[in-house]
């Protein structure tokens, strides 16, 4: 027989306080309240006060080495040639021999003009006495006038005679001197294209040898009509100041990457625009003494075309651009949120952007922080100290 137990349960005390702990822990975890909004401090950015300052507008362009004098040395007589009185590559004064051409059948030339000249002066002075006697003694009759008129006749002829002989004698004394050929110019020889023993002609097309002069040298640089429209442009209005054209400063970079010790100025500018290529060329002249600079090198170079009088210099890292491509840049406002701004990025300058419009003096600029910057949110801020670096440097002409 079965007994049925009507005893109601009561949990222990231990069991009891084992249940209450674990609500307890459970309540912490979910049941706690939010934390309330804006408990956060604002981020900090690190901002540099913006600066407008005179920024001269610095060019870089492409360009190639030339000699400031070339003389290609062509022989104006023919013959052989007899020596070659020069070391190839080696330096050359003007007037140095660089060729002999065998100078016998010049000379022999040059002799026989000698003699006829000396004939024809003999029979010059006859002549000249015979015209002399005749125009006394027809005054008195003793002579007829047509044997007076035929004896002036004659000394005429003989003049001319002797006029004629003695440009054959200049002419066989020029062609005995061409023999010689000597240096035009000062400069540097490069290889000879003949050897003794080389029969050359009179104003033949191909030269004997190149002298260049190296010192100074000449840099032609290319630079397209729209960027010297654009430089027009901005000196029109005013954006940009005038410099000094007769002393523009010039310096290059080798193909190496390094920069030539010595400065260059600005010689001329083209007055025309090349039709095939629609570009222009700027001269610049530089001094070369160790002959560093070689005609036919690539290189480029930077010279200053004018200068921003109301410019700031940011950092690169300060610049953003949205999905069109138009620069920005974050700043502080009056009332510490963040404000974006377009700006034009003219050029890079060192490791700043030179900023040409969009951003007045005295504003406050994020140059680091700008991923916690978030347009209309506040910040704080922390100063940085503004960008000194100039130096010159590539120039992307961002817009």
């Amino acid at each position: 027989m079965s007994t049925t137990c009507n005893t109601p349960f009561k949990p222990s005390g231990i069991l009891l306080l084992s249940i209450v702990l674990a609500l307890s822990a459970c309540g912490g975890k979910e049941g706690a309240p939010p934390a309330p909004a804006g408990s956060l401090p604002p981020p900090v950015v690190t901002v540099m006060t913006a600066k407008l300052e005179s920024v001269p507008r610095t060019t870089e362009l492409p360009g190639r080495i030339a000699s400031s004098m070339l003389a290609e040395l062509r022989p104006q007589v023919t013959g052989i040639i007899k020596s070659r009185q020069f070391e190839e590559g080696s330096e050359v004064k003007a007037g140095q021999l660089l060729y002999e051409i065998d100078p016998a059948s010049y000379r022999a030339a040059f002799e026989g003009a000698k003699a006829d000249l000396a004939r024809a002066e003999s029979g010059l002075y006859s002549a000249r006495l015979k015209a002399s006697r005749h125009a006394e003694l027809v005054k008195i009759n003793a002579v007829s006038r047509d044997a007076n008129e035929d004896a002036q006749a004659a000394l005429k002829q003989a003049q001319a005679d002797a006029a004629a002989t003695q440009a054959a004698l200049d002419k066989a004394r020029i062609d005995l001197d061409y023999t010689r050929l000597v240096a035009p110019i000062g400069g540097r020889i490069g290889r000879s294209n003949v050897t003794p023993g080389a029969l050359v002609t009179a104003n033949q097309a191909a030269s004997l040898a190149i002298v260049q002069q190296l010192d100074p040298i000449y840099v032609d640089l290319v630079q397209s009509s729209a960027d010297l429209l654009a430089l027009k442009r901005d000196f029109d209005t005013g954006r940009l100041q005038g410099v000094d054209k007769s002393s523009v400063p010039v310096k290059l970079v080798l193909e190496d990457g390094r920069e030539y010790a010595q400065p260059g100025v600005l010689a001329f500018s083209e007055v025309s625009v090349n039709e095939d290529t629609g570009s222009v060329i700027l001269r610049a002249r530089f001094p070369n003494p160790q002959a560093d600079l070689l005609p036919g090198m690539y290189v480029r170079a930077r010279l200053v075309q004018g200068i921003d009088d109301k410019a700031a210099l940011v950092p690169h890292a300060a610049l953003t651009r949205d999905a069109k491509g138009t620069a920005l840049l974050m700043l502080v406002n009056a009332e510490g949120k963040v404000e974006p701004r377009p700006v034009k990025a003219a050029r890079a300058l060192g490791g700043n952007w030179v900023i040409t419009e969009g951003l007045a003096g005295g504003e406050q600029v994020i140059v680091a922080g700008l991923q916690k910057a978030r347009p209309g949110a506040s910040v704080q801020t922390e100063t940085s100290v503004p960008p000194t670096d100039s130096t010159p440097q590539a120039n992307p002409q961002a817009k």
